[in-house]
């Protein structure tokens, strides 16, 4: 049995945490848990965002599944998913979205991976105030994470048979830091001359998402655009309630749902899990238990197809335990 460590999170976090981990188990899933309360609310409490027992607790699983924390718009404390990627150096963020046939959408067959860098570009949040009216915001790109996350994002496309990688960038503009990020990209897309490489603008990148997705398969980008491209993403497939990710480094393991605590439902029992369920099925993957995995992506496959358990975000009047039991049902 595998122990990992689970932080619940705020806003609608506890809700949706108790229904994955509630999944987990009735698929039988190897793994005990460590479990801690973060965010805002724990700070209200005990006044930490995060206990130093839950860090010492990753510091010991090093595989970690975070619920979503709500982060303060314009003021208050930084981010903690900031926080967590540069801590444990989780530089690579990624992020796939698949359409399932049972949501309607604009587009079928989307299969997209988006690899964001983790550590560095503007949320680094180094900014200056020049004056009360003038801040100036520090974008930082190196060639020490730019390869590695660009190396990544290579070696997933042979690991799983992917064809081909795209590099995002505003090099036209930005023409060091982007520019870097870019040339980089053509050094190492060198290397694998069995994948097929370019690069698109940010901008015409996610026009072209809307218009033809069906010529995308991995991107792979600085931070900033990898958070709003991979959002983007999420739109295709029905929204972000269906959008796993994991940040991956070279010793921690961190697997999170993409959106956020959304504390306007919190405790209204509609929110919906399975973008933080299928976040967990990448963390049992990861740990090797991929036909745990598999069995639970299949549980929510059939109930997405037979709708009648749908959370309201996916046109449906389930409530988030109702879907939990149908899940549940199907493994």
């Amino acid at each position: 049995m595998k122990t990992i460590t689970v932080f619940k999170g705020d806003g609608i976090g506890p809700e949706i945490t108790d229904a994955v981990i509630a999944i987990l188990q009735a698929a039988k899933a190897p793994l005990n848990y460590e479990f801690f309360n973060v965010g805002a609310a724990e700070y209200e409490r005990n006044g930490a965002l995060i206990p130093k027992e839950a860090f010492t607790s990753f510091e010991r699983t090093h595989v970690l599944l975070k619920s979503p924390i709500t982060t303060p718009i314009g003021k208050g404390f930084r981010s903690l998913n900031v926080t967590l990627r540069n801590k444990y150096d989780l530089y690579a963020n990624i992020r796939p979205a698949k359409s399932n046939d049972a949501v309607p959408t604009p587009f079928s067959h989307i299969d997209l991976v988006t690899f964001r860098e983790n550590t560095e570009d503007l949320y680094v949040g180094v900014e200056y105030k020049i004056n009360a009216d003038t801040i100036h915001a520090i974008k930082i790109i190196t060639r020490q994470a730019s390869e590695r996350i660009i190396r990544a994002a290579f070696e997933y496309a042979v690991a799983h048979g992917r064809k081909r990688v795209t590099c995002v960038h505003k090099a036209n503009i930005l023409k060091m830091s982007d520019g870097l990020f870019l040339s980089i990209f053509k050094e190492i897309a060198r290397e694998y001359p069995q994948i097929e490489s370019d690069d698109k603008i940010v901008d015409n990148t996610c026009m072209q998402l809307v218009m033809h997705p069906e010529n995308f398969d991995i991107m792979v980008t600085p931070n900033l655009y990898g958070d709003i491209i991979s959002d983007l993403t999420s739109g295709l497939i029905g929204g972000l309630g269906l959008l796993p990710s994991m940040n991956i480094g070279k010793d921690y393991a961190m697997f999170e749902a993409v959106h956020g605590s959304a504390p306007d439902i919190a405790g209204k029992h509609i929110a919906n899990p399975t973008a933080l369920l299928w976040s967990a099925c990448m963390l049992l993957e990861y740990l090797g238990e991929t036909q745990t995995a598999f069995a639970i992506r299949s549980a929510v496959d059939a109930v997405l197809a037979e709708k009648k358990y749908l959370t309201p975000d996916l046109g449906g009047t389930a409530t988030t335990e109702q879907y939990r039991n149908a899940v549940i049902a199907h493994v």
